[in-house]
């Protein structure tokens, strides 16, 4: 199983739809927030399943600020991170993870990807393809299974 994962793309459907292209066949997406709408176009322009959460910049209580999806044995865990300080570390994340017994968080606010592993937590953030920063490429991510559902990678993708 491929998901296709991206965050903070800011009303830029133009970078959404640059995405969608180098993603190639994904079977499902999760959308970190900011501008949690775009999620629905992005449902929109690929007839797939989106999982999407609310950032801080969606002034919105119709979209959650935290949700979980379970593939597998694995439970992701997908936060947009303004809540959890994440432009200081991933230390308030990882020790929430280990609280919800979470096996991969996915997280976006910072712009900036990140893709490491932490006490057996994957820590992921596929960047921004509208507003990268700290010196990173417009990105996404791709979390990849293996045929069991148990093993997972995470893939950083520049466009």
């Amino acid at each position: 199983m491929r998901i296709g994962v991206v965050s903070d793309t800011h009303g830029d459907i133009y970078m959404l739809k640059k995405v969608i292209a180098a993603a190639g066949k994904v079977d499902l997406w999760l959308h970190a927030g900011d501008y949690c709408q775009d999620a629905w176009r992005l449902k929109e322009l690929t007839g797939l399943p989106i999982t999407v959460v609310a950032g801080n910049c969606d002034r919105t209580k119709a979209v959650p600020p935290d949700e979980y999806v379970e593939i597998g044995d694995t439970l992701i865990w997908l936060t947009h991170g303004h809540n959890y300080d994440v432009k200081h570390g991933v230390e308030h994340l990882r020790m929430w993870a280990e609280e919800y017994e979470a096996d991969v968080v996915v997280y976006g606010h910072s712009h900036t990807p990140y893709n490491d592993w932490h006490e057996g937590v994957l820590i992921f953030n596929p960047g921004s393809p509208a507003s990268p920063r700290g010196g990173s490429q417009p990105s996404f991510g791709i979390l990849e299974f293996a045929e069991n559902g148990n093993n997972i990678a995470g893939y950083i993708v520049e466009i």
